[in-house]
């Protein structure tokens, strides 16, 4: 069972956030202050810290920086502040995540898991059955992925981002999605990031956007990993990838 500590001022909000997190099976403390959060936090050693940077008495900014000075705890800053620098300067000094208010309890809850899984936090889980997708079989706890019986020379962000497809088979996923949950940019970032990865990823499953076996692009929408027998012919609406070998 995952141990959270939640630093928030609003009582409301902190009593609602910790009856969600409790509910899906954390243990859940609170501090309602900046340096109770920080003594919490290096005192008690919870696996994640939530925390908000509103605080009455030391700015959660500081507290973060305080915070990562002496621990390596992961710690995803939940706050109502949107501005661009903030959520730059929040990452810089140490974030892992950033939500802005207001968020979903199921939010919150994608957003620790996947800190936690990244991170290799929490309680070891037992080891991730491969994925099959037709030919295609991406085992996540070995890191290894075979297309039909040989095995493909994937770099680590390559092996990512074909996981996180091959987790959600036969289902559309947008590039928004991909960059926060693969590169962990919870505001977005260039589109083309992405599409140059997915035109490397199609290269070595023998591939191209305009002949899709596996990787299918949804115009406007992102890009769904499907067996070849589902989608076996192109779409019509596929566009092309981003080429880094041309301007």
């Amino acid at each position: 069972m995952p141990h959270l500590l939640v630093v928030e001022d609003d009582p409301q909000l902190r009593a609602a956030l910790v009856r969600a997190l409790r509910d899906r099976g954390h243990a859940v403390a609170t501090a309602d202050t900046g340096m109770a959060g920080l003594d919490a936090a290096v005192t008690h050693r919870p696996d994640l810290v939530v925390l908000d940077l509103g605080l009455p008495d030391v700015d959660g900014g500081q507290v973060l920086r305080m915070l990562r000075a002496v621990s390596d705890v992961p710690v995803i800053v939940a706050t109502a502040r949107d501005d661009e620098p903030e959520i730059v300067a929040a990452l810089e000094d140490g974030a892992d995540d950033y939500l802005v208010k207001p968020f979903g309890s199921g939010q919150l809850e994608a957003r620790i898991k996947a800190v936690l899984r990244r991170l290799g936090s929490g309680e070891p889980d037992e080891p991730e059955p491969p994925v099959r997708v037709g030919g295609l079989v991406v085992a996540p706890s070995a890191r290894e992925v075979t297309l039909d019986g040989q095995p493909l020379e994937l770099t680590p962000r390559e092996f990512d981002l074909l996981c996180y497809l091959a987790r959600r088979q036969g289902q559309v996923v947008s590039r928004r999605e991909l960059l926060a949950e693969v590169w962990q940019q919870p505001l977005g970032g260039a589109d083309k990031t992405v599409d140059v990865h997915l035109s490397w990823l199609r290269r070595k499953l023998g591939e191209t956007a305009q002949r899709p076996r596996y990787l299918h692009t949804v115009r406007t929408v992102g890009v769904k990993l499907a067996a070849p027998e589902t989608n076996a012919a192109p779409e019509a609406d596929a566009v092309p990838d981003a080429d880094p070998e041309q301007g």
